[in-house]
């Protein structure tokens, strides 16, 4: 069921943070502790990143091989270096096919989106009714055939038609809105969450009628000064915070964290 981190902070190497832990996003694609459903993530893997100085849109890398096959990933790891990096290896889920359009983060202008979970039965269920509730904007912008992508265009509807608020509105209003249609299917649904701008990072842990994914948070630990760490396991030891059931996070600039309930 997929393994995601999220960094925010000081500028860190890809290496530092992909190879360097001893239960990294890597070993998590072979050997994760707390995955729910499948065994290994070997279904392709990515990584987005932003530009240290230049306010651009965001630099990403995919691949359908698993993370740990990947001859090109050490040499980039080293020469990339940013303050927001989301990373991300798949577990397909059964009947999803394993190709580029498939593969996470995606991303719309300057925002990256990671999910990891499921929608029950997607196809079945709520493909029509989630596409039936998209603008136009971003009904035409879904590649692939993904549970997760069409709830990133879900996302990006309700940014727009809810332009004035934060961004952390638009992402309860798509949570609410599918924990509704999924008691109404009667399936379960698991939506942890990882938005970007570069700026700050906005998550979910949240689930309908199924234990909550597990997500943890860690602030300013000694290998990782002066910032936030996301992830699905924790990497290394350390001070690491179970994200609350049911709940978004949100890591400012500052690396100042602020957790509000769903519901």
């Amino acid at each position: 069921m997929c393994r995601l981190l999220a960094y925010l902070g000081s500028p860190v190497s890809l290496e530092h943070l992909l190879y360097k832990p001893e239960h990294s996003l890597i070993v998590q694609s072979y050997q994760p502790r707390e995955m729910t459903s499948g065994v290994v993530n070997a279904d392709g893997f990515g990584m987005g990143w932003y530009h240290t100085h230049k306010d651009t849109a965001p630099y990403i890398y995919k691949n359908t091989s698993p993370i740990w096959n990947d001859i090109n990933l050490p040499h980039l790891s080293r020469y990339v270096e940013s303050k927001c990096i989301l990373g991300y290896v798949r577990s397909a889920t059964i009947g999803q096919a394993v190709d580029f359009t498939n593969c996470q983060p995606f991303n719309h202008e300057n925002w990256l989106f990671l999910h990891n979970g499921f929608i029950e039965n997607f196809r079945q269920t709520l493909h029509r009714r989630i596409r039936s509730t998209l603008t136009p904007d971003f009904y035409d912008k879904i590649y692939g055939s993904t549970d997760s992508e069409h709830l990133f265009a879900l996302l990006l509807s309700q940014r727009q038609i809810n332009k004035h608020r934060p961004p952390e509105y638009a992402l309860r209003a798509t949570l609410l809105g599918i924990a509704e249609l999924a008691k109404r299917h009667q399936i379960k649904v698991l939506a942890n969450i990882v938005l970007s701008d570069g700026k700050r990072l906005i998550a979910s842990r949240f689930s309908v009628s199924s234990p909550n994914p597990s997500l943890y948070w860690i602030r300013d630990d000694l290998n990782f000064p002066n910032s936030v760490i996301i992830a699905s396991e924790p990497l290394f030891p350390g001070n690491w915070n179970p994200c609350p059931e049911n709940s978004i996070i949100t890591v400012g600039e500052d690396c100042d964290i602020k957790i509000e309930q769903i519901y």
